[in-house]
């Protein structure tokens, strides 16, 4: 029975194609950069289809990235895949002292903030906004700038959404003819960030994450509307000329027989 690969495998083969294949051998560390970020979010859109076959084959192709660049460092003299492992082994049971050590267990950002000098340190600027929302209040959690419940964040939503009604208050009463991107947008757009920011805290208390909760908001709105616009058809309507009642009344009923099922 042939061994299953292992990882010592897929490096060897990696360096085989960067010694043998014109295309791998061009590549570069900032060459691959959309790549890497493409193989994640087909991971991701993987795991939201709860397709196996799909994730193994989507995780193969992740890892190929990771050996990729490994193999690009080792030829620049900068680390090796095992110094990647090493990295990745000393980091984890550090993460859990209590577990293979004679530590206390503590939150993880907690530890990563005695290392830190700010809680900006290493948190890549082009995150997603919802995450890096989240990922920063997260950190400064971890130095204690925090609620203690879910109760404040819950007032700083109610708080941040009344300046946002006095914005749009001003905003329609101003003269018209102002234009649009003018300093009472600038300070509207403010406020609506705020109050984003806001409700991405309260999520962070409830223990949701918001990115997953948008994503699910997102697959349901545009599940219910592809019923709407189905039942518009079938009775003759275009969507985009009926009026809002009418489709007031198709969305009610395909939610309606969403909760009836």
């Amino acid at each position: 029975m042939q061994a299953k690969p292992t990882l010592e495998d897929t490096i060897a083969l990696m360096r085989d194609l960067r010694a043998r294949c014109e295309w791998d051998a061009a590549q570069t560390h900032e060459s691959l950069r959309p790549y890497l970020i493409e193989e994640a979010y087909e991971v991701d859109d993987a795991i939201r289809g709860a397709d196996d076959a799909r994730l193994r084959e989507e995780l193969g192709d992740l890892l190929l990235q990771v050996l990729f660049h490994a193999v690009l460092a080792e030829e620049r003299g900068a680390f090796t895949l095992q110094d990647v492992a090493e990295g990745f082994i000393v980091k984890m049971k550090g993460r859990h002292p209590h577990l293979y050590g004679d530590g206390v267990k503590q939150p993880w950002e907690q530890m990563k903030a005695k290392k830190r000098e700010s809680i900006v340190d290493g948190l890549p600027v082009d995150l997603p906004a919802l995450h890096r929302a989240f990922r920063l209040q997260d950190r400064a959690a971890g130095v204690g700038f925090d609620w203690p419940d879910v109760n404040g964040p819950i007032e700083k939503v109610e708080e941040e959404l009344e300046e946002v009604r006095g914005e749009l208050a001003e905003r329609r009463a101003a003269p018209s003819g102002v234009p649009r991107y003018d300093a009472a947008h600038e300070r509207l757009e403010g406020e609506l960030g705020d109050l984003l920011f806001a409700v991405v805290n309260l999520c962070r208390k409830a223990d949701v994450h918001p990115a997953l909760a948008l994503d699910k908001a997102n697959l349901k709105f545009a599940r219910r509307f592809a019923g709407v616009e189905r039942l518009a058809a079938e009775r003759g309507l275009k969507v985009g000329a009926a009026s809002l009642e009418e489709l007031d009344r198709l969305w009610d009923e395909v939610k309606g027989g969403e909760t009836s099922n």
